[in-house]
């Protein structure tokens, strides 16, 4: 025994004989062994020894079956599952296995083979003739417990035996016409034997047996067959000969199945002879008759024809899965002439902002948020002017090859096809009680009894939720009978956002757009970053250096720019990075790949919404000053928060040259005071009245001049439109206040995953610090330091470092309300105390 390994100090079992024995007793009293028993017929007061048995008895279960092993050697499976489980499984809260800490050393498996597997023993027992076979066939089912030897069973002899010259063939024992069978009778294990003569025995009378198991061949290279021999074929649903076949085999089977392609075909030609795709065609067709899209009408003579095409897509689910795919009949909308076949074309959509500010509307009240989807939502608009298209290519009227369709509602591809969509979707819910938003003209709500409904409408998707199921499940049924959906659940994947809705908040991330991002630019394999730009860097025009391909360089800019969605750390360097699309250099490109390696690093984080919040709104800017190296311009910046969730931020070069940095703070406050206002706005539709705002910013010369309405040397310059700020603090709308902030520190903290740890929670106008303690469904929460959002200066000053931290415990979420409180009051203080 190794002498590190501690002692034993009680064990517990059932009270089998073969524990409940005087001989046994003496042995553990001896050592001071304290022996203990579970109750009768109760195995769960000795969990640990009973889910070991069901492992073994599981693996022993595969071993006989993958193999068609004679079921009587279920002792000899039983005792091999276990020699491979002590060397091959880690034991719970280590990294070693029973074997390693049981000797002290790493365990070699290098000699291991399949159970069951065909073997050769070599025949040195014997005395052999000259052409005699120097070796007999056999079964492995083990290894010897006190040599460096193999177990085999003997087919020649009949008997297991121990032995080290054995060549074994470590595949699945196949079958075919001339299979050898082993027949076992249910006496003891081995003690009666029938084999086939071609093993070099004779026959046995087997009248009273029956072949349970096989041991076949393996020149076969079919599938073996897993069929007992008792079943009738009549009886057996497929061929008998097909054999198994694995998921991965089926892959492709199943994808066809599912009407589902793996190729986007370009042509119409390319996919006439796919009958997946001409029945995804069809549907699509169906569509138009099912809504009355059009009428086949003799072609105008005076009138614009639009042209149609046909696209096709493969969709795919978070999780990169294809969906049944989808072919889109389309009018080729740029052939449309203005005024004849459309006039306004202008559509509202759902601002990115507005479904963050939903998901924290939701944490508010504590609900769940759920999705549909309006299936061919185009095609229920009515159209206003007479529109004439072609017939689909592929589907043309044989009685009447000249004709055209007369559109009665909107096809995609229009330009006022979005247009008559929103004004059918509004119309009818207006009809039914919903009220529309009055700054946001995509957000629906009814209110009853004090119970919310809010509805998002995003072209055809439809973000919904309420305080109240029963609303959430008449919305569903309203929509069902005038429309029709293709889905409808809980809200998971919207926008290229995956949102995790936890019992505790709601998780926003864009990992796989994140991920197929730095696929998509071979940066996969790269060295991750900690910040997304170096704080000592200064991008320029760069007129000196080499240009690079504009194209590669604004593919990688747009990409990245939609990760801002739930990005903020990476906001400023991107914005940074794209002031210089019209001529990059290899400066700027570099840059820019800091930003994918910083992104492949961080592909898992994201925004965390807490429930633990409040309907407060508050803002922070700032601004650097002349931080653009070509024209001095300075860059503002903001964050904004619902509580204690973010919801909105921007990073912008400023308009104007600053000539002092109050200038430049005071023109980002300016910014920052727009985005409140619309917000406060916005909140008003959710019941929420907020009074006088509050943004947060640094520089206090700023603060004077939003309070100070006299014109002197440093202000009678600055536009009069920036100084609206001003109304907005003698009307008591916004106030503004001093913050104080500090130097960020350096690294990143990586996803926490496992056990609970404190959370802390830093803001600043020169940045936000939110973390959130993580399990092991949630993926790590985004950290915004100084090269993200709001911190436009390389670094801090020391002397004007300050930090302010709320903290709180996630084993006491329940009052945090109580110690935020208490927190904000001595910030506010704080604040007083500087000023």
């Amino acid at each position: 025994m190794n002498s590190n390994i501690k002692s034993i100090k009680r064990i517990r079992s059932d009270h089998g004989t073969e524990f409940e024995n005087a001989s046994f007793e003496s042995y553990c009293n001896g050592l001071g062994i304290s022996h203990e028993f579970s109750a009768p017929r109760t195995p769960q007061q000795n969990g640990v020894v009973e889910r070991k048995n069901r492992v073994l008895q599981e693996m022993a279960r595969v071993m006989l079956l993958s193999n068609n092993v004679p079921r009587n050697l279920w002792a000899e499976a039983i005792n091999t599952a276990c020699y491979i489980g002590n060397r091959v499984f880690l034991r719970p809260g280590t990294r070693n296995t029973s074997y390693e800490l049981w000797k002290g050393k790493m365990p070699n498996v290098s000699y291991f083979h399949t159970f069951g597997s065909k073997c050769y023993i070599l025949n040195d027992r014997d005395q052999l003739g000259k052409f005699d076979a120097k070796s007999d066939e056999g079964i492995f089912i083990g290894y010897a417990l006190n040599s460096r030897a193999y177990r085999v069973f003997n087919l020649k002899t009949l008997s297991v035996m121990e032995s080290s010259n054995v060549v074994f063939y470590d595949t699945r024992l196949k079958s075919n016409d001339h299979e050898e069978e082993v027949i076992f009778s249910d006496v003891s294990p081995l003690e009666e034997v029938v084999v086939s003569p071609n093993v070099g025995t004779s026959n046995v009378n087997n009248n009273d047996t029956q072949p349970i198991d096989r041991v076949p061949l393996l020149d076969s290279k079919e599938p073996a067959p897993w069929v007992r021999k008792l079943h009738d074929k009549e009886d057996i649903i497929g061929e008998v000969n097909e054999g198994v076949r694995t998921r991965r085999q089926l892959a492709n089977l199943i994808s066809y199945t599912c009407y589902t392609s793996q190729i986007e075909p370009k042509k119409v030609e390319e996919v006439l002879n796919d009958e997946f795709w001409v029945l995804a065609m069809q549907e699509e067709l169906n569509q138009f008759e099912r809504t009355e899209v059009w009428t086949l009408v003799p072609r105008p003579k005076t009138t614009n024809v639009i042209g149609t095409k046909w696209i096709f897509r493969s969709k795919s689910d978070e999780d990169g899965n294809i969906v049944p795919n989808k072919a889109r009949l389309v009018a080729q909308g740029y052939s449309q002439i203005e005024g004849i076949d459309f006039e306004e074309t202008f559509a509202p959509v759902a601002r990115l902002e507005s479904i963050r500010l939903l998901l924290s509307i939701s944490c508010v009240h504590k609900f769940k948020l759920h999705q549909m989807d309006v299936k061919s939502a185009f095609l229920n608009g009515f159209l206003q002017e007479e529109v004439f298209v072609e017939q689909p290519k592929g589907f043309v009227d044989a009685h009447h090859p000249n004709h055209v369709y007369r559109l009665k509602k909107a096809l995609y591809g229009l330009k006022q096809a979005p247009r008559d969509w929103y004004e059918c979707l509004t119309q009818f819910l207006v009809d039914n009680n919903y009220t529309r938003g009055s700054v946001d003209k995509t957000l629906f709500i009814k209110t009853d009894n004090d119970e919310l409904f809010i509805a998002q409408i995003y072209v055809d998707d439809i973000v919904f939720g309420s305080t109240n199921n029963t609303k959430v499940q008449q919305f569903v049924d309203v929509m069902s009978h005038e429309f029709e959906m293709s889905l409808v659940g809980e809200l998971s994947y919207f926008l290229g956002l995956q949102i995790r809705q936890l019992d505790d908040g709601i998780f926003i991330s864009q990992a796989k757009y994140a991920k197929n991002l730095v696929k998509k630019f071979g940066l996969e394999k790269a060295k991750h970053c900690d910040t997304p730009m170096s704080t000592t860097l200064k991008l320029s025009k760069d007129a000196s250096g080499k240009s690079v391909d504009q194209t590669l360089y604004r593919g990688m800019i747009g990409s990245l720019l939609y990760l801002t969605a739930s990005g903020p750390d990476i906001s400023f360097s991107v914005g940074v990075c794209a002031r210089y699309q019209s001529d990059p250099k290899e400066s700027h490109l570099s840059s820019v790949k800091r930003v994918i390696r910083f992104v492949n690093g961080t592909s898992n984080y994201g925004i965390w919404y807490s429930f633990d919040t409040n309907p407060s709104l508050v803002g922070y800017s700032d601004a650097d000053w002349a931080g653009n190296c070509d024209d001095r311009k300075s860059t503002s910046g903001g964050c904004f928060f619902l509580g204690n969730n973010l919801v909105s931020w921007f990073c912008k070069k400023q308009n104007s040259i600053s000539l002092s940095t109050a200038e430049a703070e005071y023109i980002a406050a300016g910014s920052g005071c727009t985005q409140l206002i619309w917000m406060k706005q916005m909140l008003v539709d959710y019941g929420f009245n907020q009074g006088t705002l509050t943004l947060f910013c640094d520089n206090m010369s700023a603060i004077n001049i939003s309070k100070n309405p006299v014109q002197h040397s440093r202000t009678k310059h600055i536009d009069i439109r920036l100084h609206f700020i001003r109304e907005l603090v003698e009307n008591k709308c916004i106030v503004l206040e001093h913050a104080v902030h500090w130097s960020t520190s350096a690294g990143r903290p990586a996803p926490l995953t496992g056990a609970k740890r404190p959370v802390e929670r830093r803001w600043s106008c020169a940045g936000v610090d939110q973390r959130k303690a993580t399990s092991a469904n949630r993926p790590g929460v985004r950290r915004w330091t100084g090269a993200g959002v709001c911190a436009c200066r390389p670094a801090l000053k020391p002397k004007r470092a300050c930090a302010l931290v709320l903290r709180w415990s996630t084993s006491a979420q329940s009052n945090f309300l109580a110690k935020f409180q208490n927190d904000l009051t001595s910030l506010m203080a704080s604040i007083y105390m500087l000023t």
